[in-house]
């Protein structure tokens, strides 16, 4: 198919399923089938918690290899892959990845229920999980299901007190790696997001969206009861405790 060779037989064979979309291996927790037995075995500590690689700085664990390395990048200050367009460099490749779309304006990724275009297959892969209400996620202590693995992390923190990123400038610690260089730009007055109207710039994206919204008139959150739209997302959530007799 792709004239690619191999020393092994057993390789070949492993290699041609990524053609052939052949899932031989099936979890036997939520029957999620996989291609290979190593992503199996990955995918199963979703289920059991299981988190064997620590850090041997500050002792989190993952339950994937490439989940650690990453992680020590925080550590190192290590970021190998440059944008060639800007020189912003990046800790991990989708980061990249999604720099360039940001250039390029690229979506190649669309919702095949209501055509919303993204520019990562895994914003994509989470934005279908509105429409058909998978949580595949779920928290081995109190069973709590999610959409996004990170939400579950950033959730599974609540449980350990963990807060492993630590500001330099005063120690104030967070849950997210995210969270933490949000916070430093209150030290540094670092504003990356710029609208494209009239070059206000924001330390922070969610803003420059909301921002946005008051150029193009988008109302992009709607209430799944009454349909009623929303330009920000704080004033749908509250639009929808108001509805279910919530205390604000």
């Amino acid at each position: 198919m792709c004239s690619k060779a191999f020393s092994q037989r057993s390789n070949l064979i492993t290699h041609q399923r990524t053609h052939s979309g052949d899932c031989p291996y099936t979890c036997n927790v939520c029957n999620s089938a996989f291609s290979f037995q190593s992503t199996l075995i990955n995918h199963e500590r979703v289920h059991s918690g299981e988190r064997p690689f620590p850090c041997n700085v500050c002792n989190k664990t993952f339950s994937l290899q490439t989940s650690l390395v990453r992680h020590q990048r925080v550590h190192y200050g290590e970021r190998p892959f440059t944008c060639d367009l800007c020189n912003k460099a990046f800790s991990q490749k989708t980061n990249l990845i999604s720099q360039q779309r940001v250039h390029s304006g690229e979506r190649p990724y669309s919702c095949n229920m209501c055509n919303k275009a993204f520019s990562l297959l895994t914003n994509l892969i989470n934005y279908q999980r509105l429409h058909s209400g998978e949580r595949p996620f779920t928290c081995y202590v109190c069973n709590k299901a999610f959409r996004q693995r990170s939400t579950l992390i950033i959730h599974q923190s609540a449980h350990s007190g963990e807060c492993p990123y630590t500001c330099n400038v005063y120690n104030k610690a967070f849950v997210q790696r995210s969270t933490l260089i949000t916070h430093q730009r209150t030290h540094s007055g670092e504003r990356p997001y710029t609208c494209n109207v009239f070059n206000k710039a924001f330390s922070y994206r969610p803003r420059r969206i909301i921002h946005q919204c008051t150029h193009s008139g988008e109302w992009p959150y709607s209430c799944n009861v009454c349909n009623k739209a929303f330009s920000h997302k704080s004033s749908l959530i509250r639009h929808q405790c108001i509805l279910n007799g919530d205390r604000l």
